[in-house]
């Protein structure tokens, strides 16, 4: 589980691709706490285990799956990447929480100025439209966001200074791939209405039996 909250910027060293899916090694910054094996790291906001670590950098190996689903495949050496390690029991939730399981691929449409800020407008499909709400949280490339406005076509989000210049938004550009993982609760409760709707209606009785009605 993670927050959202960016930790670390890293860069792809290498992806060696083989049969099912492929290695990657990223270069970051020395960590307070060191790596270890079978840690948990969210890159661009999917969440890979540690297969292999040093001072400065890490390898995590990727299915064909995952680069299928997340734009983790397009990337090339020397590429930005956002990191954040898995949160502890404890620790503060500054953030939202993230599970690092991308739901989808959505594209920069615009970028434009408000004041200091920017407004990043991403396309994507009806499905993952219908699981984000305006003021609802969303991740993009594994960053906690708040969703500005929403619309048929995709949504938007304000993304202040500090989080544009220490993520790897700021190498991002209109037509760039982003990954996606909507909120969690709003996942759950869409598949439930989906489910509870399809079978019977909403109804006085349908409420009063669960509890809404005295």
């Amino acid at each position: 589980m993670f927050t959202g909250l960016i930790e670390s910027l890293g860069k792809l060293k290498s992806a060696n691709r083989s049969q099912g899916g492929a290695a990657l090694e990223i270069s970051c910054a020395e960590w307070d706490v060191p790596l270890k094996l079978g840690d948990s790291v969210a890159v661009q906001g999917a969440c890979l285990t540690v297969t292999a670590c040093g001072a400065t950098s890490f390898v995590c190996d990727v299915l064909d799956e995952t680069l299928d689903r997340t734009n983790l495949g397009g990337k090339v050496a020397g590429d930005c990447l956002n990191l954040e390690r898995a949160m502890k029991l404890g620790d503060r939730l500054g953030g939202h929480f993230v599970t690092g399981h991308v739901d989808a691929i959505g594209v920069i449409s615009a970028i434009r100025m408000a004041g200091r800020d920017r407004i990043v407008a991403i396309k994507c499909d009806s499905g993952t439209v219908a699981g984000i709400v305006e003021k609802g949280s969303i991740a993009i490339d594994g960053i906690s966001l708040t969703v500005s406005d929403v619309n048929d076509t995709g949504f938007e989000v304000n993304i202040i200074p500090f989080s544009w210049e220490h993520t790897s938004l700021s190498a991002r550009n209109i037509g760039d791939a982003v990954n996606l993982e909507t909120d969690m609760l709003g996942k759950y409760v869409a598949k439930y209405l989906e489910k509870t709707s399809a079978k019977k209606e909403v109804g006085m009785n349908m409420l009063s039996s669960a509890g809404f009605l005295g």
